[in-house]
């Protein structure tokens, strides 16, 4: 079941690079100013929605999250937002340790999960600035 896994994400992600860099997925998405994550601690059950700028950091228990790139789909098409995220585990007295580094897709959050023992976290919403110059023209 696990080999199942792993290949159906690597087929996925193989075809999300693809459309990626032939510019397929950010010339229809627009690209936000941020993202609001959801964060989970499954000791206590307290869940807490995180804002965090893109290349901005935020804490949630010995977890940092940093944000690194937002795209949304626009209204008209089918939506999905899609995050780039680095998750990174803090420990007393040793260095961070990177728990995840890839996209997490609000529509499928179990598609590439953190997997964590304590903590949960799932893509919510990606906040798009207002003006004109929130569609990616690269």
């Amino acid at each position: 079941m696990n080999f199942l896994k792993i290949a159906i994400c690597s087929i996925f992600f193989g075809l999300l690079s693809n459309a990626v860099l032939l510019g397929d997925v950010s010339a229809k998405s627009l690209v936000g100013e941020g993202v609001v994550v959801r964060a989970l601690d499954k000791v206590t059950a307290r869940t807490q929605d995180l804002s965090i700028g893109i290349g901005q950091t935020a804490r949630y228990g010995t977890l940092e999250i940093t944000a690194r790139k937002c795209l949304k789909r626009p209204p008209e098409d089918t939506p999905e937002i899609s995050t780039f995220l680095e998750i990174r585990e803090l420990k007393e007295d040793e260095d961070p340790l990177l728990v995840f580094n890839g996209w997490m897709f609000a529509s499928s959050p179990a598609l590439n999960a953190l997997e964590h023992p304590v903590y949960d976290v799932w893509v919510i919403d990606c906040k798009i600035s207002e003006g004109p110059a929130s569609s990616d023209k690269e």
